[in-house]
């Protein structure tokens, strides 16, 4: 039994409606949609969601719960919105803001600009810390992997980008 499946979701500020087996969700951040699994139903009573396995499957069991989380997340995402922090840790690693694009200075002999996508926005409160807010929790974080994939934080000194409160395994260097 999912412990996440039974808890319902509270709709809160959002516009939810279902159509067949497309859930969509409508809020102040913007609108999103999850296709669901033909293993999973959905019901809209009273303010909550609420999602049920249609058979005691192993596939409807494990779909349970991850369909549950995704709608929690989407729901949260229209109505309040999702925010990740990227520090870079490094001699001359700085991030500007581009217009509304991302250029990063990471070692390389090159700027790189990462383009923003639709829905998601990029600030700079200092040179050395980038903040990434939008409505879709799975985009943000593939937006926060690709960041981090230009300079992974090596176990050495420690350089490269980081999310924030990560703690870098620091390995010795060699010894004489």
């Amino acid at each position: 039994m999912s412990r996440i499946g039974k808890k319902p979701v509270a709709i809160g500020g959002a516009t939810v409606t279902l159509d067949g087996d497309i859930l969509k969700a409508k809020g102040p951040q913007g609108e999103l949609s999850f296709k669901l699994h033909d293993q999973v139903s959905v019901t809209i009573e009273g303010g909550v969601i609420v999602v049920t396995p249609k058979n005691d499957s192993k596939l409807a069991r494990s779909l349970w719960g991850m369909s549950r989380s995704m709608i929690a997340n989407m729901v949260e995402g229209v109505t309040k919105g999702f925010e990740r922090t990227l520090e870079l840790v490094g001699v001359g690693y700085r991030a500007a803001m581009s217009g509304k694009d991302l250029e990063l200075s990471l070692g390389y002999s090159h700027p790189i600009i990462y383009k923003a996508p639709a829905g998601v926005t990029f600030a700079v409160p200092k040179p050395t810390e980038i903040k990434i807010s939008g409505r879709d929790k799975q985009e943000l974080g593939q937006i926060c992997s690709e960041i981090r994939k230009y300079r992974p934080p090596e176990p050495y000194k420690g350089k490269g980008v980081r999310y924030a409160g990560e703690t870098v395994r620091r390995k010795e260097g060699k010894k004489k």
